[in-house]
């Protein structure tokens, strides 16, 4: 039921969802599913935790790991999970998010930070940083990616028109130019590795962050 769950909100979207539309999918009565689950608040809870199993947790027990790659690889994992399933974004800050899978991620999470060398009260100050960034970055990716796909185009066409269409407003005019400035530096020929670029070199700016203020003590 959960599978099914997520693959109803894959395809489509949160709004859409519900008990009787779940219930058709499975071929039973939307009743039989209360069974199962008190309410459909809960099922979502259900939802959630089934997608956070997909972060790749690194390996926390081996010693010799650098909590520098530890940290990219959790913060790249929680991203690929924002934009795979874009229903999660508005749900992570609904529930207490305490299903095991949820709860393994945020231990991992703490672990790492725990290896930086940060004093303790600088901690939690630094995983805010750098996940609440990803889930910025990823939730805002994720619904670029699903507009494109509603409106039948791939990114790079969907970019091309909302960006030719901006720059023929003439109000716009002088400040698109400036944008494309900074567009034309960052590299990239696709709208996939532009952004891949900028979350990669934001990502290590933080990184370089946590290490500035760790050797401030």
């Amino acid at each position: 039921m959960t599978a099914v769950s997520v693959r109803l909100l894959d395809a489509e979207g949160l709004a859409k969802f519900s008990m009787r539309r779940l219930a058709a999918e499975l071929g039973v009565t939307a009743m039989s599913l209360y069974w199962y689950v008190d309410t459909k608040d809960d099922l979502l809870e259900l939802a959630l935790d089934r997608v956070f199993g997909e972060v790749q947790v690194p390996d926390l027990t081996d010693e010799s790991a650098d909590w520098r790659d530890q940290l990219r690889e959790l913060a790249v994992s929680y991203r690929t999970v924002l934009v795979r399933h874009a229903w999660v974004s508005p749900l992570v800050g609904r529930y207490l998010n305490i299903g095991p899978h949820s709860v393994a991620f945020s231990a991992a999470v703490q672990s790492v930070m725990r290896r930086t060398g940060l004093a303790p009260h600088g901690q939690m100050g630094a995983l805010s940083a750098v996940f609440q960034f990803v889930y910025g970055f990823g939730t805002i990716e994720g619904h670029f990616v699903q507009r494109s796909a509603d409106a039948g185009l791939s990114q790079d066409e969907y970019f091309r028109q909302a960006k030719g269409a901006i720059s023929e407003q003439p109000r716009f005019k002088e400040s698109f130019e400036s944008a494309d400035e900074i567009m034309a530096a960052r590299g990239g020929d696709t709208v996939a590795e532009m952004r891949e670029r900028d979350f990669t070199f934001a990502l290590e700016l933080l990184v370089a962050g946590i290490e500035a203020m760790r050797a401030r003590g």
